[in-house]
């Protein structure tokens, strides 16, 4: 009998799979799922759905205004992100960092950064500077140097040494090898991280009305509070919209900047064809001329375009937001005392309420992981191109990932709760649908860049589809689905720390209590507690991913 010699490595991974499993049994049992109330939820959803039908469109002044507000949090909590992120991704990176000193400090300010979501930061920015953008925009500004600062970080390690040392021996001084070598090296990843993060954004800044930060959350919030369920439809509607297009716009631009062109799908292929003929003949015509200026091709025009786009809406955003942005530094004061106020923590008062409370936050995010990877299996093997041969069934599968992820999670967990009551139970089903597209998409991109070659040994014996993709795509995919998958439990653990404030479980809701009646103590000590649960997973994913590479 033929099988895999055992070792240390396959040990423990066997443990962390038992661990894993153990985990989720826990947590289904701990929240009281069933599969009646797992099935039972999303027809509850349907039947509330149907009571919003059809949706009203008559206050859209009103949510065309707050739709905008949302979209200015989103550009300038992006764009103040990313100029914070760029010294500190160059202070954290092993070949740009000054000293270790530097070293610890950039790391350790974007590890915090990303640790508590972006909603509980929003509710304690109100606190110190009261209701409105300004409180949303700071919020999306620090939480994204969490994962602005991260990827760029891992750019800049990335960029290969030979273009430095050869700069290095020409005499030139370090600053000056990195602008030379590095910088151009990590610039496509930095703009496209700085998309991405702007797409996220978006969404999240879709939400943060709830705790009164601004923008289209507080309208929605406003009509479900007043049952008012064809309103409340209208205004998603809108922002479902405005997500979906911007998320379609900021990938065609990614894929223009990190040279993605194959993976891009146009309706007329023929145009697209000419085109690329077109470039490649002021190319070769650039070249053969020896010119010194870059070439215009239509690449070029459309990344300048979007550039010039970007700072012209920039500069529009920071005109019409009503916040005052000169003396809105001086409230700095009082940020800083009310994140003083957060310490020493107290974990006594709440002592219960916040072991049930984290716990609960545990078993959300493990059981919507479970769940979400179950339904995004499927998904992926259909939206996968290289699996599915059939056109019309990748891409109608693409864009029907694409709708679902066009709605905010806690904009679903909003309706959940609505339509099944309080706890944790509508709570993970909201998790769980988010997560299930997302991951679709993340395991349909892996599929889709697995090495041609072993498929093709594989067939030649005369092997099935179903036996290939066993034989050669699973294995290829299989370290990327693990490391995928330990990402979405460490997202899902975050952002199940917000589903509370909805109503959807968590250690939310006792959150937004201790904020209200001003036990900042309290809610130090619920931050803290938050924070060692992702890192704690986070650390255990860095490390299961170091086994399975």
């Amino acid at each position: 009998m033929l099988s895999a010699p055992r070792s240390t490595k396959r040990l423990k991974l066997g443990g962390v799979f038992f661990v894993f499993v153990a985990a989720t049994i826990w947590s289904w049992l701990y929240i009281k799922m069933t599969f009646s109330t797992l099935f039972g939820g999303f027809d509850d959803l349907w039947n509330l759905l149907q009571y919003m039908f059809p949706p009203r469109f008559d206050q859209m002044g009103q949510v065309i205004d707050a739709t905008i507000e949302t979209l200015w949090m989103a550009l300038i909590g992006t764009t103040a992100s990313v100029i914070l992120s760029i010294p500190l991704a160059f202070g954290a990176a092993r070949n740009t960092t000054p000293n270790a000193a530097t070293f610890a400090v950039c790391r350790a300010i974007i590890t915090l950064a990303r640790a508590v979501p972006t909603l509980i930061i929003a509710a304690i920015f109100v606190l110190a500077v009261g209701i409105g953008p300004l409180g949303g925009i700071l919020a999306l500004a620090l939480h994204s140097i969490g994962m602005i600062g991260k990827l760029y970080t891992e750019a800049i390690e990335s960029a290969t040494e030979a273009p430095r040392d050869a700069v290095s021996s020409t005499g030139a001084s370090k600053w000056q090898t990195i602008l030379a070598t590095i910088v151009p090296q990590a610039t496509p990843t930095f703009i496209g991280a700085a998309l991405y993060r702007l797409d996220i954004n978006v969404r999240e800044s879709a939400v943060l009305g709830w705790v009164g930060a601004g923008g289209i959350g507080f309208v929605i919030q406003t009509a479900l509070r007043g049952l008012d369920y064809s309103r409340a439809l209208a205004a998603v509607s809108v922002i479902f919209v405005v997500i979906t297009l911007i998320e379609i716009s900021s990938n065609r631009l990614r894929a223009s900047i990190i040279g993605e062109q194959s993976a891009v799908i146009t309706k007329n292929q023929k145009a697209r064809k000419k085109s690329t003929e077109r470039d490649h003949k002021i190319l070769l015509k650039a070249v053969t001329l020896r010119k010194l200026n870059l070439p215009w091709t239509s690449e070029r025009r459309l990344r300048i375009s979007a550039v010039l786009f970007y700072a012209g809406l920039l500069i529009l955003a920071l005109v019409t937001i009503k916040i005052p942005i000169i003396s809105s530094f001086g409230y700095l004061d009082e940020i800083f005392k009310t994140s003083a106020d957060l310490f020493p923590p107290d974990f006594n008062t709440a002592r219960p309420e916040i072991i049930r409370g984290i716990l609960e936050t545990i078993a959300i995010g493990f059981v919507a992981t479970i769940l979400g990877l179950l339904i995004a299996l499927p998904l992926a093997l259909l939206a996968a191109r290289n699996i599915v041969v059939n056109r019309v069934i990748y891409s109608g599968t693409r864009l029907f990932m694409l709708a679902f992820r066009g709605i905010p999670e806690l904009i679903v967990a909003v309706l959940f709760v609505s339509a099944m009551g309080l706890g944790p139970v509508p709570g993970t089903l909201a998790l769980t649908l988010g997560t299930a597209f997302f991951m679709a998409k993340l395991i349909a991109d892996t599929l889709e860049e697995v090495a041609p070659e072993p498929r093709d040994a594989i067939f030649a014996t005369g092997a099935t589809r179903s036996q290939e993709f066993f034989a050669a795509v699973l294995p290829q995919a299989m370290p990327n689905l693990v490391s995928q998958t330990l990402y979405l439990l460490d997202v899902n653990l975050r952002s199940s720390t917000v589903l509370g404030i909805v109503g959807g479980g968590g250690i939310g809701f006792l959150l937004l209590s201790a904020l209200r009646v001003i036990e900042y103590q309290t809610v130090g000590a619920i931050l803290i507690l938050t924070f060692v649960v992702v890192y704690a997973i986070e650390l255990l994913g860095s490390w299961v991913r170091k086994l399975v590479e």
